[in-house]
């Protein structure tokens, strides 16, 4: 068999299914009729000699076959998509273009609200969808197409094959805790964090890791899935969280807490948006990736001045004179519980 005797239309469809998991979600995604679909799959299925797919709960699974070749049915697709695309101009205004993201639940928090709000002045139609997976599945994603990007701290992806990079921010870790806790004046360098007690967040694996190189890992008293109930966490104990300065002074700006900058003895590290190569010159790519750039520069997209979304708040006012030397200490609390 050869490429010549298969309709394209029928790996557009596997590529879907595979995808979604569903023959109905991949019969919605392509502007299909659930039948429709389900007849183009069992002409593949013919074609190709094998089930592809078999039910499973909540929809169906593939089989080996089709988990060996999904990959490159991704990857050819596209390619030829951007081939046939090259001389076309992206249009944002009128463009209904899926693109999929992964976002830590915290870069997401920083970076969705100014996007979106960007998108509905520029690209109302543009659909996003949002993804976290672990950081080794990243690379693979990007590669295989079920990615189109991916931000984050991810220094598995700068020496991957294939994956381009551009830097957008610049970030440090920093230490928050509830307002009033008794040990923030005291933190000044490594040594007295290992007078706290910690949580640490299972989905981001670099301020654990920080946690480990500071050789606090014994005092985790809390592993959690998420971010989200960590600020609440923290107001009501004794609990340290090490975090991103813009995430801390996110989560210190909505509850009471306070950002504690000792010397913690870690460099900082680079924020990056990531994508593969074959998508380098598409159109649509390319403008996105402008968004998210100009955006993380602090620029709105159209090229005027302005402090942008993603700058770090304004410093504290001074703090008492009784308060440690050799410790930044910056409060943002809410003036009511």
């Amino acid at each position: 068999m050869n490429i010549g005797d298969i309709d394209l239309n029928l790996l557009h469809v596997f590529a879907a299914v595979h995808e979604t998991g569903s023959v109905g979600r991949a019969a919605e995604r392509l502007g299909l009729s659930q039948p429709a679909t389900s007849h183009a799959l069992t002409r593949l299925r013919l074609r190709l000699a094998d089930p592809l797919f078999v039910r499973a709960p909540g929809g169906v699974r593939p089989t080996p076959r089709a988990e060996r070749l999904a990959p490159q049915v991704r990857a050819a697709l596209q390619m030829l998509d951007a081939a046939l695309h090259e001389a076309e101009r992206f249009d944002p205004a009128r463009s209904g273009r899926r693109f999929v993201l992964h976002f830590s639940d915290i870069g997401a928090d920083l970076f969705l609200p100014p996007l979106m709000a960007e998108l509905a002045r520029r690209a109302p139609a543009l659909r996003l969808q949002i993804v976290q997976m672990a950081p080794h599945e990243v690379g693979a994603a990007l590669e295989q197409g079920r990615l189109d990007f991916a931000v984050g701290h991810l220094p598995a992806l700068q020496a991957a094959p294939g994956i381009e990079h551009a830097a957008l921010m610049s970030e440090r870790y920093v230490v928050l805790l509830r307002a009033g806790h008794p040990l923030a004046d005291a933190l000044r360098d490594r040594a007295s964090l290992a007078r706290l007690a910690y949580v640490v967040v299972q989905s981001h694996t670099e301020p654990a890791r920080a946690l480990q190189q500071l050789g606090l890992e014994p005092r985790v008293q809390l592993a959690l899935p998420h971010f989200m109930v960590v600020p609440p966490v923290l107001e009501a104990t004794d609990l340290a969280l090490v975090a991103p300065l813009r995430a801390a002074e996110r989560f210190a700006a909505r509850h009471a807490l306070r950002i504690v900058e000792p010397d913690l003895g870690l460099p900082p590290f680079t924020v990056a948006l990531h994508w593969h190569w074959r998508q380098a010159q598409d159109g649509g790519h390319v403008w996105l990736r402008g968004r998210l750039q100009a955006l993380a520069a602090g620029a709105p997209a159209d090229g005027a001045g302005g402090r942008g979304p993603f700058r770090t708040a304004k410093p504290a006012p001074p703090r008492a004179a009784s308060a440690p030397a050799s410790a930044r200490v910056r409060t943002r609390a809410r003036t009511g519980r």
